[in-house]
């Protein structure tokens, strides 16, 4: 059985109807990744946001950070979880397969980050992820502390919150646009 087909429950532009600055995007895309993730076509109904998501994702997940492209993949896995976001789970999943080489890692994250044998900084970084995510009140010094005993510094303790808050945005507006990610995800990286 396959999941529905459908981008999100709400129209998306055509990519004829972006301007350049999309388009370029929409094609780069392609040429990365070898397909334009679902979220992106899903966004495109409102452009300028759309922008706006581009900007902060690839701030986010791509620039400058303590934290590893990897890490902050298993942060977003592991929110997705928490949230039970389809989406993201699928999407990111597959990253952390790609990023890791290990398919099985994506799959763990997804289902219970728990089981996975990881760097006691990798678990510390992802328990403080659940707890943000699950019971944000509940977030105090001693978590903070458990994540500088860690090895984290205070920038990288801000950008796991930044990937954790992102993330549960992100997750908000995929279960209420009901997005559904690019079937292409579910056979990468196995």
């Amino acid at each position: 059985m396959s999941q529905p087909d459908h981008i999100s429950a709400l129209p998306h532009l055509d990519e004829a109807a972006l301007d350049d600055e999309l388009k370029a995007y929409y094609q780069k895309c392609r040429d990365k990744l070898g397909l334009v993730p679902q979220v992106i076509q899903a966004l495109s109904l409102r452009p300028q946001k759309l922008k706006n998501f581009i900007q902060t994702y690839n701030e986010l997940m791509l620039g400058k950070s303590g934290l590893s492209k990897l890490e902050r993949e298993l942060i977003a896995v592991v929110v997705s979880a928490c949230n039970r976001c389809y989406y993201c789970l699928v999407a990111h999943g597959q990253a952390v397969r790609q990023l890791s080489g290990d398919p099985q890692l994506g799959e763990m994250m997804g289902m219970n980050y728990r089981v996975a044998k990881l760097e006691p900084r990798q678990r510390a970084m992802l328990d403080f992820s659940w707890k943000l995510t699950e019971t944000p009140e509940l977030v105090g010094e001693a978590d903070r502390a458990a994540l500088r005993q860690a090895g984290f510094s205070p920038e990288d303790i801000f950008d796991i919150c930044d990937v954790v808050a992102f993330f549960n945005a992100s997750n908000r507006l995929a279960h209420g646009l009901d997005m559904m990610p690019n079937a292409d995800y579910h056979a990468m990286n196995r």
